[in-house]
């Protein structure tokens, strides 16, 4: 996995390196829970030492309490019993009874602190949980972030457990797509959104990926952790669980609930009003119940389909911005183009009301649990508003399926560069001080009547036509005799290296 913008993750590397190795024939998706369970404990753990200690050196001036559980409310640090501090865990590390004492540390530290309360991993007595590489991952966890005085113990947790929900998910391949999206996607939503405070949402939250980038983004811009609000909703249980304690090792209160309806039949935030929708739903969900919901107040611009939840997304993203909301989501490339079962029919409706702000057509192999393309849409409640400029009535199109590089044999990934110059161009498309120009074969700001032409179609190659090619000055005959010249010396290079070979043969008694 390649490094985006999260710093050296060389050690991280090595580290999950080293732990997938302790898995032996544990499956991924059962080991992920041990693994990250641990992480998030060693976090709490280390958060409470050191307020602990904060705590100890003052305890004669200001008569505070090193046991005293308020002083750690007081400051948001969750209270950490005796028994589940990682020192006590790691000097039993190596006791057979190491995986009920693990149990029993995530009990008493849910018991104490209401907000884990059946968040956090259990069963780590399970006999088949083999406890001597339990005692081996604790000693191996035991060493992130110790003696680095630069980097706090719990930045450097929080990048591990966001590097290993990467390696999991790719462990787990289309299974792993459940909880997490692509970093390099999530950071272009994010800066392409920019979003420096309000309420931001996510009705299909996975492990909490779109969250953790917006407060980097608000904090990079010169905000704080808390001018964001943050509201989730998750229908996996165990994929809320890990989205819980992502967020809590970053410090980010959330309000993310979870229900096995899911967001179409149970809408936990139904009310909610957001200044941004960042979210990755599944692709082309054939099961989503639509047939129970053909009424439904959120199906403005038409009803979608039972057979595809593709266009119930997008309805319920638009049902719950604030009037100068905007959203940013993931989609299947089909969504761009559809005519079948009513889909066109919502997609005009939805263009029309001048909802679309801007499409993205992605390069291929971004995600670990699918092949599907993908594109990325951006919905504006306020194309109107005067911070902008007069880009209503207008669609901008970006073709990016040629950028990224291949991080491995089945996995592309985005650079910096290429989420910059995305992100830039839109950002000056929207800015009425910005200098925008079409760039064939890249972007294309169309309007209105173009797309009606187009049949209210999306897809970005429709649009922004092909790059323009550098003419090339050499003349026809001129560039013949030079290649041709070329070509004949490495003729005569390849004959004198043949014989070469063919003389050092024959001294070897071997005759070609």
């Amino acid at each position: 996995m390649a490094n985006t913008g999260n710093g050296d993750l060389s050690f991280v590397s090595k580290l999950w390196q080293a732990a997938d190795k302790m898995r032996n024939n544990m499956d991924a998706a059962e080991y992920k829970h041990v693994v990250l369970g641990l992480i998030f404990l060693k976090y709490i753990s280390d958060a409470f030492s050191e307020v602990y200690e904060d705590l100890k050196k003052t305890s004669k001036k200001n008569y505070a309490d090193p046991e005293d559980m308020d002083e750690y409310r007081a400051r948001n640090v969750f209270w950490v019993p005796p028994a589940a501090r990682w020192p006590y865990l790691q000097k039993n590390a190596k006791q057979p009874t190491i995986g009920k004492l693990i149990d029993d540390a995530m009990d008493a530290i849910e018991r104490d602190n209401p907000s884990l309360k059946g968040v956090l991993p259990h069963n780590y007595a399970r006999p088949a949980l083999d406890k001597q590489r339990l005692g081996e991952l604790i000693d191996l966890i035991g060493t992130i972030g110790l003696g680095d005085k630069e980097n706090k113990s719990r930045d450097i947790l929080g990048r591990v457990y966001e590097y290993f929900l990467g390696e999991f998910a790719d462990a787990e391949g289309k299974k792993g797509g459940q909880f997490y999206t692509a970093r390099c996607v999530v950071r272009l939503l994010v800066e392409m959104l920019e979003p420096y405070k309000g309420r931001v949402f996510d009705p299909c939250c996975g492990s909490g990926g779109m969250f953790i980038q917006s407060e980097k983004f608000a904090e990079a811009h010169g905000g704080r952790i808390g001018d964001i609000s943050i509201f989730g909703q998750e229908s996996n249980q165990t994929t809320w669980r890990l989205c819980k304690m992502n967020l809590a090792i970053r410090g980010i209160d959330a309000n993310i609930q979870w229900n096995n309806e899911g967001s179409f039949l149970n809408d936990a935030h139904k009310d909610l009003k957001a200044d941004y929708v960042l979210a990755n739903p599944p692709f082309n969900d054939s099961d989503w119940k639509g047939e129970m919901l053909r009424d439904d107040v959120r199906w403005k611009y038409g009803t979608p389909p039972a057979g595809n939840a593709n266009y119930a997304w997008i309805q319920h993203f638009i049902y719950h911005l604030a009037p100068t909301g905007t959203a940013g989501f993931v989609m299947a490339n089909g969504s761009m183009s559809s005519n079948t079962s009513g889909e066109g029919e919502i997609r005009k409706n939805i263009i029309e009301a001048d909802l679309v702000d801007c499409v993205v057509a992605m390069p291929s192999q971004l995600f670990y649990n699918t092949m599907i393309p993908v594109c990325l849409w951006f919905i504006s409640r306020d194309k109107k508003n005067h911070k902008f400029r007069d880009r209503h009535q207008n669609i901008l199109f970006i073709d990016a399926r040629n950028m990224g590089k291949m991080i491995d044999r089945r996995h592309r990934e985005l650079t910096d560069s290429d989420i910059s110059k995305i992100s830039g161009i839109y950002r000056t498309w929207r800015s009425k001080k910005g200098k925008y120009e079409d760039v064939a074969g890249f972007c294309k700001s169309a309007t209105l009547d173009e797309i009606r032409k187009q049949g209210h179609i999306l897809t970005p190659g429709r649009y922004v036509g092909t790059e323009e090619l550098i003419e090339d000055s050499e003349a026809f005959e001129e560039k013949m005799t030079r290649l041709t010249g070329e070509l004949s010396a490495q003729f005569e290079k390849s004959d004198k290296l043949e014989n070469e070979i063919k003389k050092n043969l024959k001294g070897l008694n071997y005759k070609i």
